[in-house]
């Protein structure tokens, strides 16, 4: 029985102290809203880690990512005024994040095609010497069409679920699901050829 109400005593402690955290931040969200740079300061510093792994993986590179992940918090501290509390402060920074990586990929993406149509140096090659690894999968992610993308790369890269999904887009799980398959298919086929 000690230990039962130990654990109950536990969790409730933890409990509290979550949910200290999330009006701790609503708080913070509150002053950087009022233009308190200090508290975005330290609205960056909770969040920073998470957002630049996030950079990372949709990057593929330390470098793009740093830039990414400071495009990232601009553009939330531009942002924040429109910033309604419907959802926690770190889900839509990370919605910001995975829009400002998924938009540098599609630049690239056109930046190398313009170049190969361009008549420039660039070959198409992979650096391996075979023509045909030259559509690798960062380039066959970043040809998708956008539902389709931001789906595949929220489930496979990010880890989300499918109602995790449908909550940050506002697409219903089914859609989800059906975006998924649909990227899956269009992957696959993009990378045989």
């Amino acid at each position: 029985m000690k230990d039962a109400a130990a654990i109950e005593s536990g969790a409730s402690g933890l409990i509290a102290a979550a949910g200290a955290s999330v009006s701790g931040e609503a708080r913070l969200v509150k002053r950087a809203r009022a233009g308190d740079v200090r508290a975005f300061e330290m609205l960056y510093r909770r969040h920073a880690g998470r957002i630049h792994a996030t950079c990372r993986r949709l990057a593929g590179n330390a470098a793009d990512a740093e830039e990414l992940t400071q495009k990232a918090f601009l553009r939330a501290w531009e942002s924040l005024p429109r910033f309604r509390g419907a959802s926690r402060f770190g889900t839509w920074l990370h919605r910001i994040a995975v829009n400002v990586a998924l938009s540098h990929l599609r630049r690239a993406v056109r930046e190398a095609e313009r170049l190969q149509s361009g008549g420039d140096d660039a070959t198409g090659v992979a650096p391996d010497g075979d023509p045909g690894a030259g559509m690798d999968l960062e380039r066959a992610i970043a040809a998708l069409p956008d539902g389709a993308r931001e789906v595949f790369v929220l489930h496979e890269v990010e880890g989300y679920g499918h109602g995790e999904i449908a909550a940050l887009t506002g697409i219903a799980v089914g859609t989800s699901k059906a975006q998924l398959h649909r990227a899956r298919s269009l992957l696959r086929e993009a990378l045989q050829s």
